[in-house]
């Protein structure tokens, strides 16, 4: 019986592994042929692989300018709305003071409602202050976008964290700001590191705001650059397959290195 559990449950998980890879595999593979193979038949090898396809589209289709964009960008977000929201959550979950619960109740809303509904504003404020189709405006847009949700992530990790660690901190005569930096946000680590793949995870692919809010070619991020060959009335569909795994390699190779620390993050139980 037990044998056959065993059968069932690595029959199941095959299936999955199949139907979650798929997709992949066969991007890969048009990302190896070119529009007119792929138009006679969809699902074939690539037989010959065109691996030129890849430094052409990285050098002749400026998909060096939308990585490196896409990179700066969503890095500097990333590590801005980690230790800010990191701040926010502990201040939130370890101070008392008026209007605590009314801060957090905020924050919490604005996740209810899709962020794209202040797409108008944001234009608005963007042009308002000069940095609209800029690089910097549209990072400060994606810290913005991720920042309640990281700081509701964090602040219910960081309240299980004992107070008697704290107070212990304070009797060797720590501060507040070295509490913070030397016992909270170690202890805080698997919890930080979740929001941190799940926030570049995101923000990579992110596109509607970088769609309004970007113009210029000259700072377009990866999405957009995919979408430069999709056309009116043609799509060069072997290379959008190929800027696509461009842009999906980084986040495989990041969730490869640090699946174990997502796991551990999102299961982590009570502070020991």
């Amino acid at each position: 019986m037990a044998a056959l559990r065993k059968s069932i449950l690595l029959l199941l998980l095959t299936g999955y592994t199949m139907f979650a890879a798929g997709p992949f595999v066969w991007v890969a593979m048009m990302s190896l042929r070119t529009t007119t193979e792929i138009h006679h038949d969809h699902f074939g090898f690539p037989d010959p692989a065109h691996w030129n396809k890849y430094p052409d589209a990285w050098f002749n289709s400026n998909y060096a300018t939308y990585f490196a964009n896409s990179t700066q960008i969503v890095v500097a977000a990333v590590i801005l709305v980690t230790l800010i929201g990191a701040m926010a959550a502990h201040c939130l979950a370890r101070y008392r003071f008026r209007l605590n619960r009314v801060i957090y109740f905020v924050l919490f809303s604005t996740i209810i409602f899709p962020p794209q509904i202040t797409i108008i504003s944001l234009f608005q404020i963007l042009v308002q202050y000069g940095l609209y189709n800029s690089k910097i405006g549209l990072m400060l847009v994606y810290v913005a976008i991720q920042l309640p949700l990281t700081i509701y992530i964090l602040e219910s990790f960081f309240a299980r964290i004992p107070s008697d660690l704290f107070d212990a901190a304070r009797m060797d005569g720590y501060s507040d700001w070295e509490i913070f930096w030397k016992v909270a946000f170690p202890i805080a680590l698997p919890a930080i590191t979740t929001t941190v793949i799940l926030n570049f995870i995101l923000l990579w692919n992110e596109f509607l705001f970088a769609v309004v809010l970007i113009t210029e070619e000259a700072n377009r991020t990866l999405p957009l650059g995919i979408q430069r060959f999709i056309g009116d009335t043609q799509e060069d569909i072997g290379m959008i397959a190929t800027g696509l795994m461009i842009a999906i390699i980084p986040v495989i190779v990041i969730y490869a290195f640090f699946s174990e620390k997502l796991i551990q993050g999102m299961t982590a139980g009570a502070v020991k």
